[in-house]
C-alpha cells in the first residue's frame, strides 16, 4: 500500500508542479474539443476494447447490468485525488457489491501523460488497488472520442437496457483536494442509487472536470 500512495502522490505533484510552472492553477479545468456522441437517453455506443490482462470487453457483454465507464489517467493530480486515499476503489467496490459492471477506461495516446501499455496497466491496476472489472486500453482514443469524454476522470453510467442515464463530473466539488471528496455529491453513485430505486436520475448530465484527455494528435 505504500508503494501504491509512492506512485500516485509522485506523480500527482509533479503534474501539478508542471501545470504551475506553465501558468496553470490545480483547479483549472483544461477541456479538448470533442464532439459528445454519448446521448443521454439514448442507447450507449457499442465498444470493444482489451483490457491489461488481454481480455476483451464488449459492452454488450453486459447487457442487464448496470456499467459505469471511468477515463482515467494515473498522473493526472485530479485522478490522484480520488485514488491515493482508496476513495475511488472503495466506490468500484460498492458498485460491484451492487451488480454494476465498472469499467476504467485509458485513452492516454502512446507518449503522452498516463499512457500505459499492457505490462505497465498491469502493475498499475495492482499497485493502486483498482476494484474495478477492468483497466481498458484505447490508445488510439477511438472509444474515448465516441463517448466524447473530455477529461479525467469523467463518468459515464449505461442502465440495464443498454440506455445512457448519466454523463458528467465524478462528483460537485471540482478540485484536486482529496480533502473534497467526502464533502462532494457523489454524482455517478446518485445516479446508480436513483435509478435502481426505480427513479429517474435527478441530475444525468453535468460539466466534467479534470485534466484534459491526451489524445493523439
Amino acid at each position: 500500500m505504500q508503494h501504491h500512495h509512492a506512485l500516485g502522490l509522485g506523480c500527482g505533484l509533479a503534474v501539478a508542479t508542471g501545470l504551475v510552472l506553465l501558468g496553470f492553477a490545480p483547479r483549472q479545468e483544461m477541456t479538448p474539443t470533442v464532439e459528445e456522441s454519448a446521448k443521454i437517453g439514448a442507447p450507449a455506443p457499442a465498444f470493444t476494447l482489451p483490457d491489461v490482462a488481454g481480455k476483451s470487453h464488449n459492452l454488450s457483454d453486459f447487457a442487464g447490468k448496470y456499467v459505469v465507464l471511468e477515463w482515467t489517467n494515473y498522473g493526472c493530480p485530479y485522478v490522484v485525488r480520488h485514488y491515493k486515499d482508496g476513495h475511488m476503489q472503495s466506490l468500484q467496490a460498492k458498485a460491484k457489491e451492487k451488480g454494476v459492471v465498472w469499467l476504467s477506461v485509458v485513452s492516454s495516446a502512446p507518449g503522452t501523460q498516463g499512457y500505459v501499455t499492457a505490462e505497465t496497466g498491469t502493475k498499475l491496476f495492482a499497485d493502486q488497488g483498482f476494484k474495478s472489472a477492468g483497466l481498458l486500453l484505447d490508445p488510439a482514443g477511438t472509444v474515448g472520442k465516441t463517448y466524447g469524454a473530455k477529461t479525467t476522470p469523467h463518468m459515464y453510467v449505461i442502465d440495464p437496457k443498454g440506455v445512457l442515464i448519466y454523463n458528467g463530473a465524478i462528483d460537485s466539488i471540482r478540485s484536486a483536494d482529496a480533502a473534497d471528496n467526502a464533502k462532494a455529491t457523489n454524482y455517478v453513485m446518485q445516479a446508480l442509487e436513483e435509478s435502481m430505486a426505480g427513479k429517474p436520475v435527478s441530475v444525468p448530465t453535468t460539466q466534467p472536470y479534470g485534466c484534459s484527455v491526451k489524445y493523439a494528435g
